[in-house]
């Protein structure tokens, strides 16, 4: 392996020298991120943290350009604009003051051991006391019950009885789960929450899982992280959904029949998981994608709107 140290650089104005020890959120990308939870949660926290950022990333070394290329402005004659990727840690604090850290930016596409490395020597050397990871993970359940999460950690008394609907099973890997094996496997905390995410919304912005996600991240940390723009997006973000339902017959059969399912389940029906049902009582994955496509559109351009 090469030398992991060498694909961060300290920024200058960030001073490294007072010890100021914190927890670190991690929104490095997924192989899915339902619900683009991690771009909600890490804009929120960016824009309400007063951050400063503490080391970059050679992003040159870990992002194929190709396979997702950057965007850039022409105007008339000229090129006048590229938006440059960038991989950042930033150092914020909540409203008690506390220091904490966000790891943001584009999932690498090489190099994952290095930059695994790389993270746990930033969490030696800024005195990192707890990793967390967020994402977001299609669900067939409907939005108008509350939001469900997978928790999962490298201690099991950081999660106490949270409960899984999953067993073993066997999943594309992202960065944020093998960072957090690594981590575990050299004696650091860390800790992940999928947020549960219907199917239909898995395309959209979805505010209700980012505050969910928040609140479950201020639970493990004990961080007073402001909550206020979230709480008004996702009731927004409710509304309009609501709206969107009402308006369309195909729509609100499948939330209708979810609603059934959801219900069935906390009522007590012996089930491995929410996954697992009659195929007669709601549709596949692809038949949502196929029945909603139209409603997706919709309620991702009134996001875009908002924003």
């Amino acid at each position: 392996m090469q030398n992991p140290s060498a694909l961060y650089r300290f920024e200058t104005d960030a001073d490294l020298d007072v010890p100021r020890p914190g927890v670190l959120v991690v929104a490095l990308g997924a192989f899915i991120d339902a619900g683009h939870i991690q771009q909600v949660l890490g804009g929120h926290l960016l824009e309400t943290g007063d951050p400063e950022v503490v080391a970059s990333f050679d992003v040159d070394q870990l992002l194929d350009y190709r396979g997702r290329r950057p965007a850039m402005v022409f105007d008339t004659n000229r090129w006048v604009e590229y938006e440059d990727p960038a991989m950042l840690l930033h150092r914020l604090t909540d409203r008690d003051g506390q220091t904490y850290y966000l790891l943001s930016g584009p999932e690498p596409d090489y190099q994952w051991e290095r930059v695994v490395e790389a993270v746990r020597e930033l969490v030696v050397r800024l005195g990192i006391t707890l990793v967390v990871h967020t994402h977001g993970i299609p669900m067939a359940v409907p939005h108008t019950r509350p939001v469900g999460m997978t928790a999962h950690a490298t201690d099991a008394s950081l999660i106490g009885d949270a409960a899984s609907p999953f067993g073993r099973v066997q999943v594309p890997g992202s960065i944020g789960a093998l960072l957090e094996l690594r981590l575990g496997e050299a004696g650091h905390q860390a800790v992940g929450f999928a947020i549960h995410v219907p199917h239909y919304l898995a395309g959209s912005e979805w505010a209700e899982g980012a505050l969910a996600s928040l609140n479950a991240i201020v639970d493990v940390t004990g961080l007073n992280l402001p909550n206020d723009h979230l709480v008004t997006l996702a009731r927004a973000n409710q509304q309009a959904i609501a709206a969107e339902v009402d308006q369309n017959d195909e729509a609100g059969q499948v939330v209708r029949a979810l609603e059934q399912q959801y219900d069935a389940f906390v009522e007590g029906q012996q089930r491995p998981s929410l996954l697992a049902t009659e195929a007669s009582q709601i549709p596949s994955a692809d038949e949502l994608g196929a029945d909603f496509e139209n409603f997706l559109r919709t309620v991702a351009d009134d996001d875009t709107d908002r924003s």
